[in-house]
């Protein structure tokens, strides 16, 4: 199957105090994560249990941990697939990004160990984009973004943001290129950790939210324009 997870990334469930189910459902997560698996993908229920060599019952179990993250849906009489986002859904994701991201970065602080965090996605992706590896490039551009919900210090918001940032992954997988849909983000990054870095943390907040209304109008435009198609 195209879509489907190497077989060679399954059996260390022992060794990381995860369940079976618990560890396919998360190679299959990094599948996305990755862009490897993309919005509307079909997976076989026969041929992944085949392929990872695990039975149909704990597929299932993997099926039903991934649907209630949301990251796959169910369909009657036609199987599983990887969830497709809504423009209700894109619109309420940057709501959510905007209301947590832009306080916690215009009260935080320029030495905070999470700023090294954010510094290091930067440099990763100005890595990635000389190299042409955009897939990466996006995947560095979460990392950032990321490294600033650090700064709040708050256990609840990061793993709040990490179901946020799975959705957000979904978003990025309805685009086919993801050159046009990183480029123009890497630069506007460095521009909100410059602003940081200096002390200017309400420079940076202000240009955070710039740059999620923006990054929002533009996947709403490819959206629709996908949508027509």
């Amino acid at each position: 199957m195209k879509n489907s997870v190497p077989v060679s990334h399954v059996g260390a469930a022992a060794d990381t105090g995860q369940t079976l189910a618990e560890t396919v459902a998360g190679r299959i997560r990094d599948q996305v994560i990755t862009g490897r698996l993309r919005p509307g993908s079909h997976l076989s229920e026969i041929a992944l249990s085949d392929e990872l060599q695990v039975s149909r019952n704990t597929l299932r179990e993997v099926f039903r941990l991934l649907t209630k993250e949301g990251l796959l849906r169910h369909e009657a009489n036609r199987g599983v697939f990887v969830s497709t986002p809504s423009m209700s859904t894109i619109i309420d994701i940057y709501r959510v990004r905007r209301l947590i991201e832009c306080p916690v970065l215009a009260a935080a602080h320029p030495r905070h160990p999470g700023v090294a965090r954010m510094r290091a996605a930067v440099d990763a992706a100005l890595d990635h984009r000389a190299a042409g590896r955009w897939l990466e490039v996006g995947s560095a551009d979460i990392a950032f973004h990321s490294a600033i919900v650090e700064l709040s210090d708050s256990p609840r918001l990061l793993s709040f943001f990490a179901q946020v940032s799975l959705e957000l992954r979904l978003v990025f997988g309805l685009l086919h290129d993801p050159e046009y849909l990183h480029a123009p983000y890497v630069e506007q990054n460095l521009t909100i950790l410059s602003h940081l870095e200096k002390g200017k943390a309400a420079a940076a907040a202000e240009s955070l939210e710039a740059y999620l209304l923006q990054a929002e109008r533009f996947i709403l435009a490819a959206y629709a324009r996908i949508a027509k198609e």
